[in-house]
């Protein structure tokens, strides 16, 4: 790597001449006499990254820092997945953030884990999971490396707001006033707690919040802020300072939401922050602040503590959010089993249609189309000569009219009847025999069809069977009479056998 190069565009950078620093580090990248060697290139597309985000070129920042945690040799995973997290978060792709932010803390060796939680805890906020933001943020808040815990604080202050959970919020602000801060984040913290405060009902404590928030006159309650100031102090006023009928706040905005009022400064040195804005110090100090979200959450479904829970409590709470997340994917996935329900039961209606004989074109519409131009090839079946065409299409006197009789479906092979009127007034029967072709029809013939000839046809036919079943009578007849006969004589041979027995029995008789 060309050392004077990378140091010239690092003093570059100092000076926030981001253009020039980029130009250098791509020169060093690309120098061919001192290429840079395996985790040197991861380093300087990662610098690279920092002085596209700094200009405000996300795409491409996101496309070096993915080159640099692609060098497997540059050791600096978290650092580099945290500022992909950021870039995202500034393009408000909320799902890659988290994703590259969650990568950010699984890295061991990165040492600043909570501003990627901070990050996490804020990209999760914009998808209204308010829940899983308490989870970062209460993270951010731990780390031991964090120098200022009293954002990650508010911002979780802000989680139990939308979660409807001011008792826990009140803890979270409480625990944070404990810390030194700057005068401006210490006046948003207190206005932020006397809305918890009303919010629980304690309307003194939250009267003297405010009061505090206020003092040094340069900061200015927000009108939900203001409309929760006025109502407590009338609470005291009417004796109800523990009314418990206070209504949720409606300002739960974090940080980085600024008053809604005008502050003592002036307009040249104030000017509405921008959510998720990159640093300008730098892309590793990037820090993230929670906004102004939706109300989320049930509070009877959210009754563990996050200051007080185990990491075994966190996780079996984790796990029940995964539980409705599985939920919610699921009606997707049922959609999706209709859907394909619906195409396979449409998909079979078809193949019964086409066992049936149906089809497009339809039978009759290739007759229509036969008649209207008999010589045209496309109506008929591929393997025709041109005699054969020219044949049927003679049959077919120009102009003729024709009209469908009726139609023997078959899956492969259909016969259509049409009757045809021509020009003169006169009417011809034709039989068109037709083959399958795909899903639609081709006329594979085309035949004069005279009635008579098929009624002449049918009555020898039914002549036919008529004298076989004369025939097939008359033996039946010949047969019984035969029977009868047989019949007959058997009778008359018992009658003379009995006869001779009488007469056998009487000489005995006599002879007695």
């Amino acid at each position: 790597m060309n050392n004077e190069l990378f140091q010239q565009a690092k003093s570059a950078a100092a000076t926030r001449d981001y253009n020039r620093a980029h130009d250098l580090f791509m020169q060093c990248l690309n120098d061919a006499e001192n290429p840079p060697a395996p985790g040197e290139v991861g380093l300087i597309y990662h610098q690279v990254g920092n002085c596209l985000t700094r200009l405000r070129s996300y795409y491409e920042a996101i496309e070096a820092y993915t080159k640099s945690v692609a060098d497997n040799d540059y050791d600096a995973v978290g650092t580099v997945n945290c500022n992909l997290g950021m870039a995202y978060a500034a393009l408000r792709d909320w799902q890659n953030a988290v994703k590259h932010f969650e990568i950010a803390v699984s890295d061991r060796n990165y040492p600043t884990p909570y501003k990627a939680y901070t990050g996490m805890g804020n990209a999760l906020l914009k998808q209204g999971k308010s829940a899983e933001a308490g989870v970062a943020f209460r993270e951010a808040a731990l780390d031991e490396a964090n120098p200022d815990p009293t954002k990650a604080l508010l911002n979780l202050g802000v989680c139990f707001m939308a979660l409807n959970r001011p008792a826990d919020a009140v803890a979270s602000y409480e625990s944070a006033l404990q810390f030194s801060m700057e005068p401006e984040t210490r006046n948003k913290m207190y206005a932020s707690l006397g809305q918890a405060y009303v919010a629980t009902g304690q309307m003194e404590q939250a009267v003297s919040a405010f009061e505090r928030a206020i003092a040094d006159k340069t900061y200015y309650l927000s009108d939900s802020a203001s409309v929760d100031y006025q109502r407590a102090i009338a609470a005291i006023s009417t004796g109800n300072s523990d009314s418990t009928q206070a209504l949720p706040p409606v300002d739960m905005s974090g940080l980085d939401v600024l008053s809604d009022t005008t502050a003592v400064t002036s307009p040249s040195t104030t000017s509405e922050q921008e959510p998720y804005v990159i640093d300008e110090q730098a892309v590793s100090e990037d820090y993230y602040f929670a906004d102004q979200y939706a109300h989320q959450g049930d509070p009877a479904n959210n009754a563990d503590y996050f200051f007080e829970a185990s990491d075994q409590e966190l996780e079996q709470w984790s796990k029940g959010v995964v539980k409705l997340e599985r939920k919610r994917r699921s009606v997707g996935l049922k959609v999706l089993v209709v859907i394909i329900l619906l195409v396979l039961a449409a998909l079979g209606a078809g193949l019964f249609l086409y066992m049936q004989g149906y089809g497009y074109p339809t039978q009759e519409a290739m007759v229509e189309k036969l008649f209207e131009d008999p010589s045209s090839s496309e109506v008929y079946v591929d393997g025709l000569t041109a005699d054969d065409i020219r044949d049927y299409s003679t049959l077919i006197q120009p102009g003729s009219k024709a009209e469908v009789d009726g139609v023997t479906r078959g899956m492969t092979a259909s016969t259509a009847y049409a009757t045809a009127t021509t020009p003169q007034g006169g009417q011809v029967t034709y039989e068109i025999s037709m083959v399958r072709d795909l899903i639609g029809w081709k006329v594979s013939s085309v035949d004069l069809y005279f009635a008579s000839q098929h009624e002449d046809t049918a009555s020898a036919s039914a002549s036919s069977e008529s004298a076989a079943a004369s025939a097939s009578a008359s033996a039946a007849s010949e047969s019984a009479s035969a029977a009868s006969a047989s019949a007959a004589s058997a009778s008359a041979s018992a009658a003379s056998a009995s006869a001779e027995a009488a007469s056998s029995g009487s000489a005995s008789s006599a002879s007695a």
